[in-house]
């Protein structure tokens, strides 16, 4: 079926962005859900704490090596087929991970789900930001994404320990099945192809050290307690993600056509938006991995049980995501990010005073906190990502703050799970003490957002942004009978 050059009108500009939001949903949810899993997972498969790591940062580090190029690829060959294609993978790796006969298997397929996962959040921003072409539109749009992303992830710990409970872990992969199906059908319906009108050309060699310095640089982290970090492979591990690391903007300056454009990090909002998502997914990661075990371990209860002490958290989220895009839409992003760094910040200190028996209200308290600044940090995010930036390199630019997620996440898992795991091991510290200096790391985590909140929204950053998109506005090559360049 053949689309119309007409940019779509309101109604098939909301149904695009709904569909957008329905294959984040599950992918969002993807990325928490499995949280409330892991120790039944760790029962039925013997898994040790690093397993349990792997199980996590398995998905989130391919997601991470993989969406700049998923971006890249699809503002080149189409957006709507690489989504497409995105969401037939991740179902296929959901109906394995049901299946997964063992560890190794379940960290394969968790792999592979990641495959299709990165070819669906920067492409569907880059269809989002294609098809909202007025500024005020999109910027609502951008919020709406941005907090079905936070409300997934938020909602994933409940929907997780009552999936776990009532059918086995193995459920919440498959539930992904019918509702990645369901959004396959309706993109082939509904939303129109698109590509950039000037693609980039491929970088595998800034490919290749991306995969080199996350997937070194994690495992490293990991694996570190087990084998002793001064063993021989983790060492090796740290130099390859070192040197990585160093040749990486080395050659990405060389390039004339990056996976990075380092011209990005030239613009202070785009800059301070990337850190903070790190940092506030870090955040993330960390808190629920932690909160599982100490919930589900410690305190003795239930998956069900376990997801319903999140339910502050969750709520919350769902309150302040929507209100965070309509501030950003309104009034911009200083006000959200301020306050979340604030409240995440404020969680993490009220939890370096958990113990085996903390009361209820500390616990609320700090889940509630952290929720709040949860919910308010994605649409700040998302919109200074992409904010400014080309149409023709929309893709990259939420390639680049889907990327940052995913990274913090990953880091997150990798380093606050290894903090606690080695203060547990070398002192006669519990594993609830052994959490205090993941909190303080939390709340250090909340402090930098907040602090980049400020700066990244004065108006020296806006001059910054200004100036990096006048840089990288591509000149316009017009096409005749057409009216919306970007749908073509």
């Amino acid at each position: 079926m053949s689309e119309p050059n007409p940019a779509p009108d309101r109604r098939r500009r909301l149904l695009i962005l709904a569909i957008c939001c329905l294959s984040l949903f599950i992918v969002g949810l993807d990325n928490t859900v499995v949280n409330v899993a892991l120790p039944a997972i760790q029962k039925d498969l013997d898994a040790s704490a690093s397993g349990l790591q792997w199980i996590i940062d398995a998905y989130t580090l391919v997601l991470a090596s993989l969406l700049m190029l998923s971006g890249s690829v699809a503002d080149r060959i189409g957006r709507r087929r690489i989504f497409l294609l995105g969401l037939v993978l991740f179902s296929l790796g959901s109906l394995l991970c049901s299946l997964a006969p063992g560890l190794d298997w379940l960290i394969a397929f968790r792999a592979l789900q990641a495959v299709g996962g990165s070819m669906l959040n920067p492409v569907a921003m880059s269809i989002i930001t294609n098809t909202f072409t007025e500024p005020r539109e999109r910027a609502q749009a951008i919020g709406v994404w941005g907090g079905v992303v936070g409300i997934s992830m938020a909602l994933g710990p409940l929907i997780g320990g009552v999936l776990v409970e009532t059918a086995g872990w193995q459920s919440i992969f498959l539930i992904n099945v019918p509702v990645g199906l369901a959004a396959a059908a309706l993109t082939r319906r509904y939303v129109p192809e698109s590509r950039a009108p000037k693609p980039r050309r491929f970088d595998p060699v800034g490919q290749l050290l991306m995969v080199l310095l996350l997937g070194a640089g994690t495992a490293a982290i990991i694996e570190g307690p087990g084998y002793g970090w001064t063993s021989p492979g983790i060492l090796l591990l740290g130099a390859v993600a070192l040197a990585a690391l160093v040749l990486f903007p080395l050659w990405e300056r060389r390039v004339a056509q990056p996976l990075i454009d380092p011209r990005f990090f030239h613009s202070v909002p785009f800059t301070g938006a990337t850190v903070s998502a790190v940092c506030a997914f870090a955040a993330l990661g960390g808190f629920l991995f932690l909160n599982t075990l100490y919930l589900q371990d410690v305190r003795g209860y239930s998956p069900v049980e376990a997801g319903l002490w999140t339910l502050p958290m969750a709520g919350l989220t769902l309150v302040a995501a929507p209100v965070s895009g309509r501030i950003v839409g309104r009034r911009g992003p200083r006000l959200p990010l301020v306050v979340a760094g604030a409240t995440m910040a404020a969680s993490g200190v009220l939890l370096t005073r958990l113990a085996v028996d903390s009361p209820a209200s500390l616990l609320i308290t700090a889940y509630a906190l952290f929720g709040v600044g949860f919910g308010l940090v994605n649409a700040p995010i998302t919109n200074a990502a992409v904010s400014g930036m080309p149409d023709a390199q929309a893709g990259v630019a939420a390639a680049v703050a889907s990327t940052s997620r995913q990274v913090g996440q990953a880091l997150g898992v990798a380093v606050l799970g290894t903090v606690v795991t080695a203060a547990a091991a070398s002192t006669s510290a519990g594993f609830t003490e052994a959490t205090h200096a993941g909190w303080w790391i939390m709340a250090g985590l909340g402090l930098t957002v907040l602090v980049l909140g400020v700066i990244s929204t004065t108006p020296w950053a806006a001059r910054t942004a200004a100036e990096v998109a006048a840089r990288l506005d591509p000149p316009r090559v017009p096409v005749q009978g057409s009216r919306s360049e970007p749908l073509r």
